[in-house]
């Protein structure tokens, strides 16, 4: 079976699953009111381990949805809000461990 990647924007949590079995889950930031993240279903498309813009921490997941990602966070206490310009925020440890459990190719599910 696959793995797949649930987000929900109202929980602040984003899930990795295999098939219908939870793996793990994670505390996440989401995008604020103006800046919303976008609903949808996405595929990871690149990984890229310590990106330029020190905002993205240790590691940047792009999704098929352009400049949307996954990534870690150099403010760790904005996890758990709405604050982001849309992409979805997780420590820097657990983005880590993250993208290290799920290729390129990855199907991304974001939700209310």
């Amino acid at each position: 079976m696959a793995k797949w990647i649930d987000v929900s924007t109202s929980k602040h949590r984003l899930s990795l699953y295999e098939g219908s079995r939870l793996i793990k889950s994670y505390p996440i930031a989401t995008g604020k009111i103006l800046t919303a993240t976008p609903f949808g279903t996405y595929t990871i498309i690149n990984k890229q381990p310590n990106p330029p813009r020190h905002v993205f921490g240790v590691l940047w997941m792009g999704l098929s949805r352009p400049h949307y990602g996954i990534h870690g966070t150099n403010n760790p206490s904005s996890i758990g809000k709405s604050v982001s310009h849309g992409c979805i925020r997780m420590f820097n440890h657990d983005v880590l461990e993250l993208s290290s459990r799920v290729p390129v190719g990855t199907r991304v599910v974001i939700h209310k």
